[in-house]
């Protein structure tokens, strides 16, 4: 059954199947409309499988981790709580960050774990990829659950202003099931965790 459903459904991240040509696209030609400091935005046109084409906005982005801190020894979690602008208030969140030119994501999510929460981890695990607005961005997530955790001072980017919480697995439960995590990210790495503890493999 797991088979047919990828099947019916495609590859979540590889090659397309011949099954699925007909929903593909062409790319013909492409322009930039910005260029930013971490996104760009380009104009692009595509040929579609009847021969049509379109005209398709898409937000470049250099991708981005997301860390799963979990300190065994305190059986807590580590979040962070950071105001965001756009949304122009604070959010709870995993700790986060985007790649560098030419990081590797387990490079990022060691560096980004340290300047934001002043842990550094003795195992960092891939455990997801995930798109985070396929409709007009190519961002990817890489999600890391940290472990062995070993405390120090955070270090965050300048104009980077983070508070550091832990939460205990019932709190993120309650946070959860309550609808106070809002971070897309956040729910997604905290109900992948609370899952692998839930069915006995959580560290």
């Amino acid at each position: 059954m797991a088979d047919s459903v990828a099947g019916d459904w495609g590859p979540e991240m590889g090659n397309p199947a011949e099954s699925d040509r007909p929903l593909l696209e062409q790319p013909l030609e492409s322009r930039v409309l910005y260029s930013g400091r971490i996104v760009h935005l380009r104009e692009e046109r595509v040929r579609l499988s009847d021969g049509s084409e379109a005209l398709r906005e898409v937000v470049r982005h250099p991708g981005a981790v997301v860390l799963i801190p979990w300190d065994s020894q305190r059986e807590r979690l580590i979040l962070v709580r950071q105001y965001r602008h756009p949304a122009g208030r604070i959010f709870l969140e995993l700790p986060a960050g985007k790649l560098d030119p030419g990081e590797t994501p387990a490079n990022c999510a060691a560096r980004e774990l340290s300047e934001e929460t002043g842990f550094t981890a003795g195992r960092l695990e891939h455990v997801r990829s995930v798109y985070t607005c396929v409709g007009f961005s190519n961002e990817v997530l890489h999600f890391f659950l940290a472990e062995d955790l070993v405390p120090g001072e955070p270090s965050p980017d300048e104009g980077e202003w983070l508070q550091v919480v832990d939460l205990s697995l019932a709190q993120a439960r309650t946070l959860l099931r309550e609808g106070r995590i809002q971070d897309a990210k956040t729910m997604v790495g905290l109900h992948w965790f609370l899952d692998r503890v839930d069915h006995g493999t959580a560290p």
